[in-house]
């Protein structure tokens, strides 16, 4: 069914959407949760539930950031996950 599809690319895209800007909290928060729940404006344990249900693993995702800063002389090109 052509309803369905269209569904489960807008959940997908949904999805995708929230993880980044999860991300784009916890950045700026300097990767304190609360911080980031607080700035998102849901609780601590909502936001704890949403980096677990999108893998979100905080040590990898500084060490990747840290490497590029590395890498380009302290100038960030580029966003990995």
């Amino acid at each position: 069914m052509v309803g369905d599809t269209t569904m489960e690319s807008l959940k997908s895209k949904l999805e995708e959407l929230e993880k980044k800007e999860i991300l784009a909290a916890l950045r700026e928060c300097g990767w304190v949760m609360a911080r980031a729940a607080r700035r998102l404006g849901i609780t601590e344990r909502m936001i704890g539930y949403k980096i677990a249900k999108y893998g979100i693993r905080t040590k990898e995702v500084r060490w990747i950031e840290q490497e590029e800063v590395t890498e380009t002389g302290g100038i960030c090109l580029r966003w990995r996950e």
